[in-house]
């Protein structure tokens, strides 16, 4: 292969796999013309996928056809294969022109494209070493060519894989890593299968009613406080009285509305999500041209407990999501994404679908649509005030730059209330959709399917959409653990980059403020289900012994360990009052009398625990210790590391995130590296000449402390440019200001009362 072959294949490669196909075509088309062998007949393969994929299908079918001349059998064989698909998509693409079905095709590149197949992910029988395909699918299979892989001179790198798919033919474990593509076991289904022991729904129904007094709460305190603040306010200026109405307490009329909200909100998120987001009707027969299984088991399901076919729905969205709202069984919506529904095979979908039965069985739904509900309108008004932000220069733009954050907040906190059902209730759908279907292993493939190509949509948008993120409490997977995940399969298996959600000791500490739970743990439950039923499954977890110390984790969790010492603190000063108060030593009657000193012990317990932690949390970055790309997917494949081990990282790629006002709590950034996409922690400092938003979609060069958690981030040190550019992000310094300012605060009350 010629010098200058080789790396512009691996560019082409590389473009494809990140999904700038354009970039991808500039690259291959003068290889593929060169008649250069082995490099030309892979650029010939990328070309046909890179053009299926922005919807030039007779540019695909005309390389198709050439390489059909080909000498390779191999190539020959691909080639026919793909030609059929394409074809098949062509005849299916004019059909779909002539039967109206209600939903106009969406992608997100821009307006005027073709819609874009998403690739399916290859299925292979382990013991014979051969893909099997799982759904009749309109993108072109990809060839593993192993032998002409053989006489390359110099192999690809794993970052040059191309994640393609659909592809039959013999290919091993270690030609499909080689090749960027995903090894599915494709383990069976059970066939005959005992029903599951029935569990115990006494804390899923707790926890659902909590859900319901703790949103009921947090509204109302939130109310009393704007009421408050208007007042105060009104009472201030001249000339005008405060509302007396303000002065009332809203706890009845509060609870009153939430009542009524609660049970006319399947109509009202009709309404929110058909002009938010363009939901639509979707059809029972377009659902059984994707998967007649999933038909069946709606109609089944519906029958047996005597329901109503639930209502369907369908977003114009590329990432796949479904989710479930209503306030009963027999108005309950089902609403699925595009994405979804190209990207699963047909079992997959039909347990994916039994998994939103499951929330109704167990009427979690009700409560999670009344959580959506009041949250969409609140996440759009954030939107808008960004949008105006953005239109806004000079001064006035820092107003609403921090409007808009206090709104993104209230969202936040309200979200918040509904973060621990959102987490258990999804154990119990995996279980229902089980037994339900008999087919645990479909639901692990599916699960890993919806992250992939969620993090291929964020890779594709360069941010994470408003959809994803105001959706994403009901969504099966979230779109913050479905980065690493979804991007890692090319470096690292999925077993390996589990291990951590299934071994770690104190994994479940690192899910508290997650809105799903941990993927590893997840899916061992299901193979529990699969083993239970004598089936193998499709993945394999390795029991490992922990390796993890008890003084590490006590470390971690210093600062809020602090707080329950604070209040032994408060105790043993009580008592110590009272004592010297019974003995006429000391009359300090009047200060242990104002319990307010217990909240100045908390606050210097918290101080004392965030000092305690911060020289393990922030160690001295040295440039011998740095670890860079390469190294990611052992970090990612640690079960015993803490967030506090702290590695320092030094890691190359591109910045993703939203830019403008909706980002300037640098909520959205991304790292897009060879290795996959890492989630970002940066804290904005004033006085510095370059924002954080300025280097979005930029290369970056990032320095930090990698911490392996529920969701593993890395805390920023600094970003740099490629032409010398750099911001400081100071985790430090803001750690040891919040412990001082505890530690002052907390002093003062405990001394004043």
């Amino acid at each position: 292969m010629p010098s200058h072959a080789k790396p512009s294949l691996e560019a082409g490669l590389v473009a494809l796999k990140q999904g700038n196909y354009q970039t991808a075509i500039a690259q291959l088309e003068p290889i593929a013309s060169s008649h250069n062998g082995t490099a030309s007949l892979q650029a010939q393969v990328a070309l046909v996928m890179a053009y299926a994929r922005i919807g030039e299908a007779s540019k695909a079918i005309a390389i198709s056809q050439n390489l059909i001349e080909s000498n390779n059998s191999q190539v020959q064989e691909w080639a026919t294969r793909a030609l059929e698909h394409l074809t098949k998509r062509q005849k299916r693409d004019r059909e779909s022109k002539n039967v109206e079905t209600g939903f106009v095709a969406f992608d997100n590149s821009t307006p005027d494209s073709t819609p874009a197949t998403p690739p399916e992910t290859p299925t292979l029988e382990e013991p014979k070493e051969q893909v099997i395909e799982t759904k009749t699918d309109d993108t072109p299979p990809m060839v593993p060519l192993p032998k002409l892989k053989a006489t390359v001179a110099t192999p690809l790198p794993a970052a040059a894989s191309v994640p393609l798919s659909g592809f039959m033919g013999s290919v091993t474990r270690t030609q499909a890593k080689l090749f960027g593509v995903i090894y599915w076991r494709q383990a069976q289904r059970a066939r005959a299968w005992q029903p599951l022991r029935k569990p115990k729904l006494i804390p899923l129904r707790l926890l659902t009613a909590g859900t319901f007094i703790a949103l009921f709460w947090v509204m109302r305190e939130m109310l009393k406080l704007a009421m408050g603040f208007i007042n105060q306010t009104l009472v201030k200026l001249p000339y005008v009285e405060p509302l007396q109405l303000l002065y009332r307490d809203p706890t009845k009329l509060l609870l009153i509305v939430l009542v009524i909200l609660l049970g006319v909100s399947p109509w009202l998120l009709d309404l929110l999500l058909a002009k938010l987001y363009g939901q639509r009707e979707f059809s029972k027969d377009v659902l059984n041209a994707h998967s007649r299984e999933a038909v069946r088991v709606l109609q089944r399901c519906s029958q047996q407990r005597h329901w109503p076919l639930p209502k369907l729905r369908i977003l114009p969205m590329a990432a796949p999501i479904i989710l479930t709202y209503g306030s009963l069984p027999r108005n309950a919506r089902i609403v699925v994404s595009q994405g979804l529904l190209e990207q699963l095979a047909d079992d997959e979908i039909a347990i994916i679908y039994a998994t939103q039965l499951g929330h109704i069985a167990h009427w979690d739904f009700a409560v999670m649509s009344l959580l959506l509900l009041v949250t969409l309108p609140i996440h759009q008004l954030y939107q808008q005030v960004s949008n105006w932000g953005d239109k806004i220069s000079g001064i006035w733009r820092y107003p609403m730059t921090i409007l808009a954050s206090i709104v993104y907040g209230v969202w936040c906190l309200l979200t918040g209330t509904g973060l621990w059902l959102s987490r258990l209730r999804l154990y119990y759908s995996d279980r229902v959709a089980s037994e339900i279907t008999g087919n645990p292993n479909a639901l692990i493939r599916a699960l890993l399917k919806i992250a992939i190509g969620i993090a291929a949509d964020i890779q594709k948008e360069e941010e994470t959409s408003w959809q994803l993120e105001s959706l994403n409490l009901l969504t099966p997977v979230s779109h913050q653990q479905s980065l690493s995940l979804g991007t890692i399969a090319s470096n690292l298996s999925f077993e390996s980059f589990l291990k951590w959600d299934t071994a770690n000791p104190y994994r479940r500490w690192f899910t508290i403020n997650n809105s799903h739970p941990l993927m590893g743990d997840r899916i061992e439950r299901l193979c529990e289900i699969a083993r239970h039923w004598h089936l193998d499954t499709e993945l394999h977890f390795a029991s490992v012994p922990s390796k993890v110390q008890r003084q590490s984790f006590l470390l971690q969790i210093a600062p809020w360990l602090g707080i329950p010492l604070g209040v032994l603190f408060a105790a043993f000063v009580w008592l110590t009052w009272q004592l010297a108060f019974a003995l006429k030593f000391l009359n300090l009657k009047w200060i242990y009398e104002d319990w307010s000193f217990i909240t100045g012990c908390l606050l210097i317990g918290f101080s004392i625990g965030t000092l305690m932690r911060i020289n393990s949390f922030f160690p001295d970055i040295k440039p011998a210790t740095l670890q860079t790309d390469d190294y990611l997917p052992n970090l990612l494949a640690d079960p015993d590391a803490l967030p506090i081990d702290s590695i320092s990282v030094r890691l190359v790629g591109k910045l993703l995130g939203r830019q403008g006002t909706s980002n300037s709590l640098a909520q959205d950034l991304i790292l897009q590296s060879s290795a996959g996409l890492v989630k970002l922690h940066h804290i904005s400092w004033l006085g510095q000449p370059v924002n954080h938003q300025d280097l979005i979609g930029r290369q970056i060069i990032v320095t930090g402390w990698f911490r392996r958690g529920a969701t593993p981030w890395i805390d920023i040190q600094t970003l740099e440019t490629q032409s010398g550019k750099t911001i400081h992000s100071p985790h430090p310094i803001w750690s040891t200001f919040l412990a001082v300012a505890a530690q002052a605060w907390g002093a003062y009350i405990f001394l004043t009362g």
